[in-house]
């Protein structure tokens, strides 16, 4: 989570005073920016960008249940509440 914050607030503050107010080594946030993405997170993008496109082509009016359902009926593995991003 920490490494996450200075990943979002990099263009506001420097990289090496964010790690020294976190408490986190500046090397430590060099490797978890230079890190592939996990499985777990790229299967989550990919499943954001399917929802996003059923959320279209519904012209924006089905909710999470039919959404899933949906997507449950096409083959894709999800839960009622797959995390945003």
């Amino acid at each position: 989570m920490k490494f996450q914050f200075i990943e979002n607030h990099r263009s506001s503050f420097p990289d090496d005073g964010m790690c020294e107010a976190l408490n986190v080594s500046v090397s430590g946030y060099y490797a978890y920016h230079k890190r592939d993405k996990s499985h777990q997170h790229q299967e989550n993008q990919r499943l954001l960008v399917e929802i996003r496109i059923v959320f279209k082509k519904s012209r924006e009016t089905y909710g999470s249940p039919r959404i899933t359902a949906y997507l449950r009926c096409q083959g894709s593995a999800c839960g009622a509440n797959p995390p945003v991003s």
